[in-house]
């Protein structure tokens, strides 16, 4: 039961996170198209419109950074799922525009907005 309740527990983080990104972000002027965008490929969880771009956000919530800021665990393969899942929505929109790959970190110190993460 304990690893139940541990996977719930960053299940609410994660969530709580995301809402607090979405918040943020529309604070700044961006317009959120979706929310845990799903494809077959993986999900996204933000997919936005800032300016001219299209902007696909991975939202990272940590309680503490003592091992590293939270936008690190967005490796290789997170940022390769990403841009598949990208082609993959520009495909279904059967148009393609400026994209761009965002990190929001959420910390216990707030809100970090990294554009062009990768």
């Amino acid at each position: 039961m304990q690893h139940s309740s541990q996977n719930l527990y960053k299940k609410l983080l994660g969530a709580a996170g995301e809402t607090q990104a979405v918040k943020y972000l529309q604070k700044q002027g961006c317009k959120i198209i979706k929310r845990n965008y799903t494809t077959p490929l993986g999900e996204a969880d933000i997919v936005m419109q800032e300016g001219g771009d299209t902007v696909f956000v991975e939202v990272k919530t940590r309680t503490n950074d003592a091992f590293s800021t939270p936008g690190s665990a967005v490796d290789y393969k997170k940022q390769k799922r990403y841009r598949d899942i990208a082609k993959l929505y520009f495909l279904k929109m059967g148009e393609e525009v400026n994209v761009r790959f965002d990190v929001v970190e959420i910390t216990q110190n707030g809100v970090n907005w990294i554009k062009n993460a990768f």
